[in-house]
């Protein structure tokens, strides 16, 4: 019997990074539920499909990726959501932000595809 692949949401405001994040989904052999272009309607997503794992924007309109991972830390529904965040920012403060908000894991940009993939594999074993 074919187990069921991790389901993943993703959500960035630029859709050509949403089709990058997307494409390292594929790669990485889960199952994209929901793509979205601001927090607000991602967040919906996120509540209503309780995926594996959510790969969101630190930056963008509705609401921020900080702010849907604490909310996903603070829903014990989704205690076993696994998150990454996707910024621009390379300093450490914004690492450290990522990190105690609840995100397993801050990734900056750019990134390629397959080095996201691989980096989505390890993260939903």
């Amino acid at each position: 019997m074919k187990s069921v692949p991790p389901t993943v949401v993703i959500a960035d405001d630029d859709p050509d990074i949403l089709s990058l994040v997307a494409i390292a989904v594929r790669k990485a052999d889960l199952e994209l539920v929901a793509r979205h272009e601001n927090g607000a309607s991602a967040w919906e997503s996120i509540r209503e499909l309780s995926p594996t794992l959510v790969v969101l924007d630190v930056t963008m309109p509705g609401l921020t990726g900080l702010e849907i991972t604490r909310n996903i830390r603070a829903d014990v529904s989704l205690s076993g959501t696994r998150i990454v965040l996707l910024s621009a920012g390379v300093d450490a403060a914004a690492s450290g932000e990522a990190l105690s908000a609840g995100a397993d894991v801050y990734l900056t940009k750019p990134f390629s595809p397959s080095g996201l993939a691989a980096r989505l594999v390890e993260i939903v074993r």
